[in-house]
């Protein structure tokens, strides 16, 4: 097939190279990467220029695409490339509303009763400073969770160790646009949950599912679960994320849930269903969908897949997904990210990079691309804040990270750090 995946990141580089290892396959990526280019053809398009996209699948006779973050299809594409009678793994805008609007996302799984925080939707900072003086959400040294309701890049959650924390994050989203105006527009409130993070995806057709290795991600920038969030730091999978115990009892009282909730609101999913989730005591509680592949989970997860991607993801845009099969590696995995200088506030960019073909001869080491850019002599240089995720499988999840440590200590640059404790500590 002639496949198109729309993005630039880690993800999509991991797409891509899972994509391309069927040598039948020719990969283009928009707007893609240099990163990227080494395993597909790079288009320089937009992600979010839906028409343009069209118009390039329509005159290369694409035959599926890929979205691979959230923007575009919030954005529209699988309406527009539906509309010109192009397939695309993804979900209409209608139902991308599952994480571009985290007040929909709240909605649908209250209506549906599908289990999640307690929470309230404010449309002012007053409101949301008046829910959280009501009391609703604890007293004042209790801990809150304050969202922005529309997309921010994973940067819109503040989880508050009391009220006053928790009317700063108000004040900071709302008043002073710290995410942008319109993605903060309104704020969700919510109880904060207690337990272990975990999160699993699963390919949809609407109809039927196709689960993936559960994941674990690492969101704050520091050791020890310090700082702020992050877009990812790492992730892993492993078996002892979700013990099989607890993965089937979410996928009966969530995943299952989730599907008949589309159907009965008539909400056309075909693509990637992303299930963050808090083990309480009391069971698993929804933290948040995401209608894509999570970066770094992906890349996580890709290096553990048998089967041909293109297959699962054909099958899933078709909704033939019944028919599909996925075969998993009984590995471990890790991926750990390695940034720039200032990352996540004010990460520092175009720093020469060096070691990366001497943490590439391990062949169980994965390195992709999430912000670099390439001279016209050749040399890497940082592009971005998250530059690279070290990715790898293992027998144990200890031997995965070992080799991804192993492959990180020997590429540097001025300000490169990264978590040494991916895997080994916390709850995120």
């Amino acid at each position: 097939m002639k496949i198109l995946v729309v993005g630039s990141g880690g993800r999509e580089h991991a797409l891509c190279w899972s994509l391309q290892k069927n040598s039948e396959h020719t990969i283009y990526c928009a707007p893609g990467s240099d990163g990227i280019a080494q395993v597909a053809r790079c288009v320089a398009l937009n992600a979010t220029d839906i028409k343009a996209l069209a118009r390039f699948a329509e005159d290369e006779r694409i035959e599926l695409t890929v979205a691979g973050g959230e923007a575009p299809l919030a954005a529209g594409l699988a309406d527009g490339f539906a509309a010109a009678g192009l397939a695309v793994a993804g979900p209409k805008a209608a139902a991308a509303r599952l994480e571009s609007s985290k007040a929909f996302a709240k909605d649908f799984m209250a209506r549906h009763r599908i289990p999640t925080a307690r929470f309230r939707v404010a449309d002012s900072a007053d409101e949301a400073r008046a829910v959280l003086r009501g009391g609703e959400f604890g007293a004042r040294d209790a801990p809150a969770v304050v969202k922005a309701d529309g997309l921010a890049a994973g940067k819109g959650v503040v989880v508050a160790r009391d009220r006053d924390e928790a009317e700063t994050a108000i004040n900071e989203l709302m008043e002073q646009g710290g995410v942008g105006a319109e993605a903060a527009r309104r704020v969700v409130i919510e109880e904060a949950l207690t337990g272990r993070e975990a999160s699993l995806l699963f390919w949809t057709d609407g109809k039927d599912y196709l689960l993936m290795p559960p994941a674990r991600d690492h969101k704050r920038v520091g050791e020890r679960d310090a700082g702020p969030n992050t877009g990812g730091m790492g992730a892993i999978t492993s078996s002892d994320v979700l013990d099989a115990e607890t993965q089937a009892r979410v996928v009966r009282e969530i995943v299952e849930p989730t599907l008949a909730g589309l159907a009965a609101d008539r909400l056309d999913f075909r693509g990637v269903i992303f299930v963050g989730l808090m083990l309480t005591d009391e069971g698993a509680r929804v933290l948040e969908y995401n209608v894509r592949f999570g970066d770094p989970e992906a890349q996580a997860i890709i290096v553990r897949l048998r089967s041909d991607l293109a297959a699962i993801f054909d099958a899933t845009a078709h909704g033939r997904l019944g028919g599909a099969r996925a075969e998993w590696s009984d590995e471990s995995s890790a991926c750990v990210v390695l940034a720039s200088r200032g990352y996540p506030e004010k990460p520092e960019t175009g720093d020469p990079i060096e070691g990366l073909d001497a943490a590439a001869r391990d062949p169980r080491v994965e390195i992709f691309h999430a912000g670099t850019r390439r001279g016209e002599d050749g040399a890497w240089r940082t592009a971005g804040g998250r530059v690279l995720g070290v990715t790898s499988t293992g027998a144990t999840l200890g031997e995965a990270l070992a080799r991804c440590y192993g492959a990180a200590s020997r590429i540097r640059w001025v300000g490169m750090h990264y978590r040494r404790d991916i895997g080994r500590f916390g709850k995120s």
